[in-house]
C-alpha cells in the first residue's frame, strides 16, 4: 500500500457538480450469469439514457479486461482483484455525478458488499441488479459456447458449472430475464432512478 499520500479535495462540491449537471452520481451494479443479459441490459441502459440527456457510462470486460485488468486472470485471486478495481473505478465516475453502469459476473458476495461498501462510505448511491436467469436458460443461449466448453472440461473454473455463483440476497432490482425482456429491463432500471431522484 502507498504511504506519504495526502488526499487533494477538488474545488468543485458534489453539489455544485449534479445542480449544473442535473443529475446525481449513482453506480448500477449488474450481477449475473455469462448469457443472462447484463451486458445486453447495460448497453441499452447506457444507450437510453444517452438520449435521455444524461451523463452516463458503461463499464464490461470488453473495456477493462483489455485495458485495466489485462493483467489479470480468471482465478479466483484475480476475479476478486478485478471487482474490487471495478468497485474503485465505478465509484470515481459515480463521483463524478455519472451514472456508472457495470456488467460483470462478480461471483462472490463479498467482493460485491465491498463495492457497496466503499460507495456507503462516500455518500454515493449503489444499486445492486441481480440479472437472473436459471442455468439451464442460459446454457441453452450460451451465445460464445463457453458453458458447452465448461461441460466438456475445456474451461476450468467457469462460474456456473465449475465455479461457484453466490445470487445477491437483497438487491434493490431483481430482473428474471427468462421472463424480462430487455426494453422492459430498461424501464425498470430506469423507473427506479427517477423515483429516487438520482436523474431527473
Amino acid at each position: 500500500m502507498a504511504t506519504n499520500i495526502t488526499f487533494h479535495p477538488g474545488s468543485v462540491s458534489t453539489e455544485e457538480r449534479q445542480t449544473l449537471l442535473k443529475q446525481k452520481g449513482v453506480t448500477i451494479w449488474l450481477t449475473g450469469l455469462s448469457a443472462s443479459g447484463k451486458s445486453t441490459i447495460a448497453c441499452a441502459l447506457e444507450q437510453h439514457l444517452l438520449h435521455l440527456h444524461k451523463f452516463t457510462y458503461r463499464l464490461d470486460g470488453d473495456n477493462v479486461r483489455f485495458g485495466l485488468n489485462k493483467d489479470l486472470g480468471f482465478d479466483e485471486k484475480s476475479r476478486n482483484e478485478n471487482i474490487r478495481r471495478i468497485g474503485e473505478v465505478s465509484k470515481l465516475f459515480a463521483d463524478a455525478s455519472c451514472v456508472s453502469i457495470t456488467a460483470f459476473i462478480s461471483p462472490y458476495r463479498q467482493d460485491r458488499d465491498f463495492a457497496r461498501e466503499i460507495h456507503d462510505k462516500a455518500g454515493i448511491p449503489f444499486v445492486e441488479v441481480f440479472v437472473d436467469a436459471p442455468l439451464e436458460v442460459v446454457e441453452q443461449r450460451d451465445p460464445k459456447g463457453l458453458y458447452k466448453k465448461a461441460r466438456a472440461g475445456e474451461i476450468k473454473e467457469f462460474t456456473g458449472i465449475s465455479a461457484p455463483y453466490e445470487s445477491p440476497e437483497k438487491p434493490e432490482i431483481h430482473l428474471n430475464t427468462a421472463t424480462t425482456d430487455v426494453a422492459k429491463s430498461v424501464e425498470i432500471i430506469t423507473t427506479y432512478l427517477t423515483d429516487k431522484g438520482y436523474i431527473q
